[in-house]
């Protein structure tokens, strides 16, 4: 139990309940606890769990048992609330109480307690999502899964109270650890008043050089570089807003490293660009040129996996690929790690009834256990060609983002278990369907395997239109900033006027402009249209086509305050222009 004053407990000795809830519902005026996870945590370490499922005197709506996959059966047994208050009472009575977005909780909780005629809770709170909202300002949302995420914290039962409360734990030990080492905190009370603490802006004093650079600075994407006392660049970064990405190097709560670039900084120049996509481009190519000394990212070619479906087999395989060819085979990615390309195969393995042996192991021609538990069809033995290539289509489909015959199978599938009894079955398959959920509009965006795809992209960025063509793994960007010539135009006439290209095979720099095209359109597709360019005989056929929808090119070239822009490294490498 911790002491009364927690101005003496330091922060690390602290006891803490993490706390999860689900509920039938949103509100608790008319909803309920259907089930209830606490973690403690000791000298940040875990060293107690309580967990219950809760009758809430009420059938579960279908929404939450999708959700959850918690189901009518699992609470008719449970106690009510009132059998198990005083437990919980007892379990958190003088521990701090934690959660991630708490209020929700304790808005559930407060309820509860009082329909069963017992106090309030009184307890010390923190909430992780107000502590990540101060330590993480740049992270685009501060879930629990995002921000899980982004410490390298798996949940692999999301939408549990238990598993939940777990990860949120393992949550708050790791924050604790980085708010001691970057913020000071080192006594409880001190991190209660952390999380409700207004941000400021830091008391530095800014050169008169940079501030004025920061007054001028638009609500728009671009490229900002900052350059020390000597005009050397130290750092370059891309933002979808150049104004709020670069005043977040002033905020309070900013890194050490943002800390570090502001002190040695002199002035800031940016380079305005039509979409942050094109931001993205243009940095990742420009810090391999220029090579700043706070740039750790992106210095090299990194990883790039695909999911190669293996044609040329009589019975295709899948598998993982590292390496990207035209050799009749298909394939589909481009994703950001191999454990996110592992990730979409094991949805594959465990959806689709198509084979996972090596062509040594076919050729034996004896089913095996896969077979047994319906995750094959056997093609090996029974040589039925048909079958397999109609679950193969599945998997197709799928892959196009078309994944409603997936989830209804598994649906089934997760119904027929939990008919059978078979609870630890059923929550694999609703696992299973959660990533699947989770997936949707995240990996696919191509209707065809992306090394036969020949595709023009139009990004509709908020200042200007960009337009990017992808040609069998190869990006070109009309207007590229970073290119001394623009090979878009040469590119498309190459296609319609059916140019052999000696060398068709995409290189490290395509493939990573692929990864970083592809990633951004699936993220930000409701801005994007697409045009297929085997729909169009000629090069003016297509613009026919983009002008009928009243599209037209930006050829306005945005810049901003380039005059002292270190004219021996960008002139030099990546042919822009200073005024």
């Amino acid at each position: 139990m911790i002491a009364n004053d927690l101005s003496i407990v330091p922060v690390d000795e602290a006891e803490f309940c993490v706390l999860d809830v689900e509920t039938t519902g949103l509100s608790p005026s008319y909803n309920n606890i259907i089930e209830i996870g606490i973690i403690k945590v000791s000298g940040l370490t875990i060293t107690d769990s309580f967990h219950s499922m809760v009758n809430p005197q009420r059938e579960l709506p279908y929404f939450i048992t999708q959700l959850t996959g918690i189901t009518n059966d699992d609470v008719y047994d449970a106690p009510f609330f009132e059998d198990i208050a005083d437990k919980i009472s007892d379990f958190i009575s003088g521990h701090i109480i934690v959660g991630h977005n708490l209020s929700f909780d304790k808005s559930f909780l407060r309820k509860e307690f009082a329909s069963c005629g017992r106090d309030v809770i009184a307890n010390h709170s923190v909430c992780t999502l107000k502590i990540a909202r101060r330590i993480y300002p740049t992270l685009k949302s501060k879930s629990l899964g995002s921000v899980c995420g982004h410490l390298g914290i798996n949940n692999p039962s999301e939408h549990r109270a238990l598993a939940d409360a777990k990860v949120t734990a393992r949550l708050l030990i790791k924050m604790i650890a980085e708010l001691k080492e970057n913020f000071g905190i080192h006594y409880a009370d001190e991190l209660i008043k952390f999380q409700d603490f207004a941000r400021k802006e830091l008391k530095v004093k800014v050169k008169q050089s940079l501030s004025d650079d920061l007054a001028a600075l638009p609500h728009a994407p671009g490229i900002y570089y900052f350059l020390n006392s000597k005009n050397d660049i130290i750092y370059i970064g891309k933002a979808k807003s150049l104004r709020d990405r670069v005043k977040s190097y002033f905020s309070s709560s900013a890194p050490r490293k943002a800390k570090k670039i502001i002190k040695q900084a002199s002035r800031l120049k940016i380079q305005l660009t039509n979409s942050e996509l094109t931001a993205l481009l243009n940095e990742a190519e420009l810090i391999k040129v220029i090579n700043p000394k706070h740039n750790t990212q992106l210095k090299s070619y990194g990883n790039k996996y695909f999911l190669r479906v293996n044609t040329s087999q009589e019975f295709p395989s899948i598998e993982i690929s590292n390496s990207f060819n035209f050799d009749g085979n298909d394939y589909f990615g481009l994703f950001i790690s191999r454990r996110k390309a592992a990730e979409i195969y094991d949805m594959l393995s465990k959806t689709f009834a198509v084979r996972e042996c090596n062509e040594k192991e076919f050729s034996k021609k004896r089913k095996c256990f896969l077979a047994d538990i319906e995750r094959c069809t056997a093609p090996c033995e029974n040589l039925d060609k048909e079958i397999y290539l109609n679950e193969l289509e599945k998997v197709y489909d799928f892959l196009y983002g078309k994944n409603q015959f997936a989830l209804n199978r598994l649906i089934n599938k997760m119904k027929e278990y939990s008919d059978k009894q078979k609870f630890e079955k059923a929550a694999e398959v609703k696992q299973l369907i959660d990533l699947i959920l989770a997936q949707t509009h995240k990996s696919s965006l191509l209707s065809e395997p992306v090394n036969l795809a020949n595709v023009l992209f139009e990004i509709d960025g908020g200042f200007g239109k960009d337009f990017i063509l992808m040609l069998e793994g190869k990006i070109y960007v009309k207007k590229y900033g970073s290119e001394k010539k623009d090979y878009f135009e040469d590119a498309l006439d190459d296609y319609f006027e059916h140019t052999i290209q000696l060398n068709p095979n995409p290189n490290d720099e395509d493939l990573e402009k692929m990864k970083i095209t592809l990633n951004w359109l699936i993220k930000n597709r409701n801005n994007v249209r697409m045009f297929y360019l085997k729909e169009y005989q000629s090069k003016e056929e297509l613009y026919k086509k983009i002008s009928h929808h009243k599209v037209r090119y930006d050829n306005t070239e945005r810049t901003f305050d380039i005059k002292a822009f270190v004219k021996d490294k960008i002139e030099d490498y990546t042919g822009m222009q200073n005024n």
